[in-house]
């Protein structure tokens, strides 16, 4: 719902329309967690786009309602803050990370729980980049169709394609857990291959597994809504056939409320690619049910 504050001037009513994401609308003091956006594209490799994800997403995310039928919970009845979108410098990748960083630190620091919209997948490295210095114990859960574990994309070590290698470069061996992965450099596999970190490829085997073994962990869990498949989620700049259902997405966030996540980010929502906007009610969907099985 749009939250309107209201001021009276000389007996008018003014009221000031504030856009943001469904039901989340709590005051900042209150709220456990703190979604906000980071409309950050400009390492995008195919088709430019993500940074219009997190617009999209707070006008489209009327269409649904607050309440869950897979949970049994309402949005509602949860304290969540949405802070809007960051500024973020389009040309200095170096900047726009800095900024994502420096409030998801705030964020951190005041007892909330981040959650990111991108934006592509490159801005996750500014919020892991603060949830490790809060939590050095930190390990990450990554869904996605595209490894991003490349030393570089065309000589940039900053890209979308280079995220989770950056990532490791922060965290280290044995600490980053991939699943639905179903491209990439024959070089990426193998390394990951050599023990790097644990990637499970084409789906979800392992997942279960991988949350018991995570149980008491701090864990940042990061979602490429290209892990889907095409043909559920087309809204995408990098596309990839062969991916997730809905349900079973679906299925797999909800078995995050036994891991003690500390942040998380949805990225690669293009919504220009999809004019149905298909893609973006996916997306406000997969939003609902993540802050409420975190909640």
């Amino acid at each position: 719902m749009v939250n309107q504050k209201a001021v009276t001037n000389q007996n008018t009513l003014i009221r000031q329309n504030i856009e943001t994401f469904l039901s989340c609308d709590k005051p900042y003091q209150e709220a456990d967690t703190v979604i906000f956006g980071a409309p950050f594209d400009s390492t995008t490799s195919y088709r430019p786009g993500a940074r219009f994800g997190s617009r999209a997403m707070r006008a489209e995310s009327y269409g649904l309602e607050s309440y869950s039928p897979y949970q049994d919970k309402d949005l509602e009845d949860i304290a969540v803050f949405d802070g809007g979108d960051l500024e973020l410098s389009i040309g200095r990748v170096d900047l726009a990370l800095e900024a994502i960083e420096t409030y998801t630190a705030q964020l951190l620091a005041d007892g909330k729980r981040p959650v990111m919209l991108g934006g592509e997948h490159l801005v996750t490295l500014g919020a892991i980049r603060a949830a490790a210095k809060a939590y050095p114990e930190l390990a990450v859960i990554h869904f996605d169709a595209h490894a991003d574990l490349r030393q570089d994309y065309l000589g940039a070590t900053l890209s979308h394609a280079t995220v989770i290698r950056r990532v490791w470069d922060i965290l280290g061996d044995g600490r980053i857990h991939q699943f639905g992965i179903r491209s990439g450099e024959r070089s990426e596999f193998q390394w990951a291959a050599s023990g790097r970190v644990n990637m499970h490829k084409f789906g979800l085997q392992g997942l279960e597994e991988t949350i018991a073994a995570l149980k008491g962990r701090p864990v940042y869990f990061t979602l490429d809504l290209d892990v889907l498949d095409p043909a559920v989620f087309p809204g995408t700049g990098t596309p990839e056939a062969g991916g997730l259902s809905f349900i079973e997405l679906l299925q797999a966030i909800l078995k995050l409320k036994d891991l003690r996540v500390v942040g998380a980010d949805l990225v690669e929502l293009s919504p220009i690619y999809d004019q149905s906007g298909v893609s973006t009610a996916v997306a406000c969907k997969l939003l609902r049910e993540l802050l409420l099985a975190l909640s």
